[in-house]
């Protein structure tokens, strides 16, 4: 710890700083307990330097300086970082978005876990941003041709298929007879509802 910050006082003009600095950054970030004063000092000093933007390349350094605010209430502050750093681990940051967002709500409710219902209605009031997902979320609703075939196999046929039925109907609209399985147990809790 003592060698990075004399490392970082060093380097604080450097542009970009060395690359022994900013790896020695990230493993202190991965080897420090989320919300010792030591990860504490460390995010601390590395936000206040002049080359902020070059650590926070580096996803152990997002995610220790993530779990700072969180730890501070700072739910925001975390967003606005997840959303503007530059790690390529485009999936990592994706998570951590949610977990900013789990956070808040347990918080809200004074509770330590979330359901995995409350953590689905988390994700959809809380998409992360376009900067994070430049493809876009996956959409998890079949085409309407195949929910067509489903339907029309549910209203002509039978709405439980068996397990050969599945696989057959699975085989035509490209799908897992899991997906298939599913698909007809949520139609039929549709009916009743």
């Amino acid at each position: 710890m003592k060698q990075f910050m004399a490392m970082l006082k060093k380097n604080e003009n450097e542009h970009p700083p060395p690359t022994k600095l900013l790896n020695l950054a990230g493993q202190l970030c991965q080897e420090l307990q989320s919300s010792s004063p030591s990860l504490e000092k460390l995010v601390e000093a590395m936000m206040e330097c002049k080359n902020k933007r070059y650590f926070l390349t580096n996803i152990h350094v997002v995610r220790a300086c993530v779990s700072i605010h969180i730890h501070k209430g700072q739910h925001d502050a975390a967003c606005r970082l997840v959303e503007y750093c530059k790690a390529e681990e485009k999936e990592e940051l994706v998570q951590l978005w949610h977990e900013i967002h789990y956070r808040r709500v347990m918080e809200k409710h004074q509770t330590h876990v979330l359901t995995p219902l409350q953590k689905f209605r988390c994700r959809k009031r809380n998409p992360p941003p376009i900067s994070l997902c430049p493809e876009g979320l996956k959409n998890r609703n079949y085409s309407e041709e195949v929910r067509q075939h489903l339907y029309r196999f549910a209203a002509e046929v039978t709405a439980n298929p068996d397990k050969k039925q599945r696989e057959g109907l699975a085989r035509a609209v490209n799908l897992q007879p899991t997906q298939v399985y599913n698909w007809f147990a949520n139609y039929r809790r549709r009916q009743k509802s």
